[in-house]
């Protein structure tokens, strides 16, 4: 720990720059478990300025297997990961396999499902004759056994460490699109540092997530959405809100489950969670919408290539709209909707896997509300789209019979892709409905209700 303040101190001293900083110096912060973002914000530069030094200097990181038994034998396992201490690397980089980027670590909004797609998606990789490259740190996951891959690396699913790697690779490739928000936050900085990203343009993915560039997609392309207002001054948002009228719904960029999604029934609660939203992802915009209340949500899972629709579920979700936040009880077959309107939605996904150029997964959330003048045709407003797997993957998968992610990976090189198919067409007819429940530690929650 002493000698870790000592780099960071030295470091930080407002005499040392990046210009002057030695080699000896800067592969000593590496070998402390300093990141080229830590030293930058130290230096007061920035990390791709600190990464240009480090390429210059001949530092990166090498690639070591993990040893299973104990150093009593030669250990030729594919568990690798990657350190500044050491001077030679236990592999050599001849496979040029196609990365898959995981989920991390298990916590709320990001869970066992992404992990079914992370592996659904190296199998189908492997059936197509790919070598693959699996970067996760989460040994609780199936995507981190032996024989699920063939390279693994049990590494933090950074920029700087996913970067490091895909070079040392010389990849084929890089997945981002079902390991659920974590590889999606660096997606287009990858694509913008020449780092091939397969599938879905990473500039398309920023639009959908910037929630005001996807507020203007869906109207440019005449899907409906709620009334929506880009924040720029705390006075135009509650101008806004007196204009639709409360409740409305604050709802920052680039977040997983409704983190700092807030519902504002007044002034005083508005102000306070814009501030919120604005904290928790301060480089993107916030957008204010009308908030819905007695509405039905439905979820699209669907998977494109090249624009379009290849196949697609629709969910109904047993609670009203604006009740959870990403782990969501769902009904397929839905249970209360006419042919009419599944026409309409699968129209929507067509619209949207158009607009977004989309090759691979996408998932969309839609409000179904009823319209008084014509009460059999009710309002359809799409309210969420990411474009990539969701955790209800791996649930329509089961139900339908017919693996999405591994279409949607198949989409996703160009290779192998299924013909289009509608496989909503006669639900209503399936001798079974299908219903997904999140599952709580409801034991361990002292009060808790386990009953809706």
């Amino acid at each position: 720990l002493e000698n870790i303040c000592k780099v960071h101190k030295a470091l930080k001293d407002p005499h040392q720059t990046l210009q002057n900083l030695g080699r000896a110096q800067l592969e000593t912060a590496k070998r402390m478990g300093f990141a080229d973002a830590q030293i930058a914000k130290l230096m007061g530069s920035n990390e791709d300025a600190v990464r240009a030094v480090r390429k210059q200097f001949g530092l990166r990181p090498f690639a070591k297997r993990i040893d299973t038994l104990a150093g009593e034998f030669p250990a030729p396992t594919n568990y690798l990961y990657t350190t500044y201490n050491a001077a030679t690397d236990d592999v050599a980089f001849n496979e040029h396999g196609t990365m898959v980027l995981g989920s991390g670590v298990y916590r709320i909004g990001s869970s066992v499902e992404f992990d079914w797609c992370g592996v659904s998606a190296i199998r189908a990789l492997r059936q197509l004759g790919h070598k693959t490259i699996m970067v996760n740190y989460n040994p609780e996951t199936v995507s981190t056994d032996f024989d699920e891959c063939d390279r693994l690396y049990f590494d933090e699913l950074s920029y700087e460490r996913v970067r490091d790697i895909y070079e040392m690779e010389t990849a084929g490739g890089v997945i981002v699109s079902v390991g659920g928000q974590l590889p999606q936050n660096i997606a287009l900085r990858l694509h913008q540092n020449e780092v091939k990203v397969l599938g879905t343009s990473p500039e398309k993915i920023d639009a959908a997530e910037d929630r005001h560039r996807f507020s203007q997609i869906l109207d440019s392309i005449g899907v409906d959405q709620p009334a929506w207002k880009e924040l720029v001054s705390v006075a135009d948002a509650e101008k806004f809100a007196d204009a639709v009228g409360y409740p409305v719904l604050i709802r920052p960029s680039y977040v997983l489950s409704g983190a700092a999604m807030n519902v504002a029934y007044d002034a005083e609660a508005l102000r306070s969670n814009l501030e919120l939203a604005a904290s928790v992802s301060p480089e993107h915009p916030v957008v204010v919408t009308k908030f819905i209340r007695g509405a039905r949500e439905l979820d699209i899972d669907a998977v494109a290539s090249n624009g379009e629709l290849i196949k697609h579920a629709v969910s109904e979700h047993i609670e009203d709209a604006g009740v959870h936040s990403g782990d969501a009880s769902l009904i397929l077959p839905p249970a209360n909707l006419s042919a009419e309107v599944l026409e309409r939605v699968k129209d929507i996904g067509n619209k949207v896997a158009r607009a977004f150029e989309i090759s691979g997964p996408f998932n969309m959330q839609i409000i179904m509300q009823k319209n008084e003048q014509t009460p059999d045709h009710p309002d359809l407003k799409v309210i969420e789209c990411n474009l990539r797997a969701s955790r209800s993957f791996p649930f329509v998968s089961k139900v339908m019979d017919s693996n999405f992610v591994e279409a949607a990976t198949r989409a996703i090189v160009g290779e192998g892709v299924p013909k289009p198919v509608d496989l909503m067409k006669g639900s209503d007819k399936w001798p079974y409905t299908a219903i997904k429940v999140p599952q709580f530690s409801w034991t361990r929650l002292a009060g808790a209700d386990p009953f809706l």
